[in-house]
């Protein structure tokens, strides 16, 4: 009679020993001395924000800690009455404006020193760097002179190519260490399929960068956003006024509008925190992308 054979059992292999954690120093410290300092830091850093909001949304003349019963007074007196409004579409267009093109030129420039080698390279970096050290506030007369005799002053055109100027070292010291940070075998391969290397960059190396230009595009309209030098000096018009300029129209010698100050204060912030709430992700990822050599 035949019988089947029963397989014999598989042996079935010991588990190696996992090795034992070591045991690093932050993780021996009491939770007690993280969350204290953390905590004493977040007060001290919303109570000035709900002091903001204290004096925006309370009824004028009214001495309560909390803001009730809320009024939107103050904020329909700024965007009506002081040209809030117009200050606001000025302020995006400036943003806007400055975002692209610091972004389109930074690409450029970015990708010229990531990927080519010249004689002056190290020179030019160092230039770079170097203009970082220089306040714009000494350069606002020169640059009025400028626009000046390009017939320039008082146009939005002028706080735009200011704006733009100013962003630019950063911005292209940053962009080309995202371009470092991509191979160069990924736009040779592409070569070999027949691309020309403006069609290699579009299709293969500028995907890569989305988090890159995020942040340098947030960096730069936000900066744009909250720059009060430029639009003060560059515009005289009332109706081409930024939203900084529009804050300081707020106080006077005699007398500051706390309440108007405090509405016109939280319209200024809005859009700058919506933005970053946003792009937190795409923010922290490139900036961490352009912080390591490739």
């Amino acid at each position: 009679m035949i019988t089947e054979i029963a397989p014999a059992p598989e042996r079935v292999a010991a588990e190696p020993a996992r090795p034992r954690r070591k045991r690093r120093a932050w993780d021996e410290v009491p939770r007690r001395q993280i969350y204290v300092p953390l905590s004493i830091y977040l007060l001290f850093t919303l109570i000035p924000f709900y002091w903001i909001l204290l004096f925006a949304l309370r009824r004028p003349g009214s001495t309560s800690l909390v803001p009730w019963p809320m009024t939107f007074e103050h904020f329909e007196k700024v965007w009506n009455e002081r040209a809030f409004g117009t200050y606001f579409q000025n302020s995006v267009l400036v943003g806007i404006a400055t975002l692209v093109m610091t972004t389109l030129v930074a690409l450029a420039g970015g990708y010229a020193l990531a990927r080519f080698n010249f004689r002056i390279k190290k020179a030019f970096m160092l230039a770079l760097l170097c203009t970082q050290f220089v306040p714009g506030a000494l350069l606002l007369v020169p640059l009025f002179e400028i626009f000046a005799n390009l017939r320039m002053i008082n146009s939005l055109v002028s706080v735009i190519i200011a704006e733009t100027v100013f962003q630019l070292p950063l911005s292209m010291i940053l962009i080309s260490g995202f371009i470092r940070n991509v191979p160069y075998s990924l736009e040779e391969a592409a070569w070999v399929d027949g691309c020309d290397r403006f069609t290699a960059f579009r299709i293969v190396v500028l995907p890569l960068l989305r988090p890159g230009l995020i942040a340098v595009g947030s960096f730069a309209f936000v900066h744009a956003w909250n720059h009060f030098l430029f639009a003060l000096m560059f515009l005289s018009d009332q109706s081409k006024q930024t939203i900084p300029v529009g804050l300081n129209t707020l106080m006077s010698a005699d007398s500051v509008d706390l309440g108007a100050l405090a509405a016109g204060g939280i319209i200024a912030a809005v859009p700058v925190v919506i933005v970053f709430a946003f792009i937190q992700k795409w923010l922290i990822t490139g900036f961490s992308a352009g912080a390591v050599k490739g």
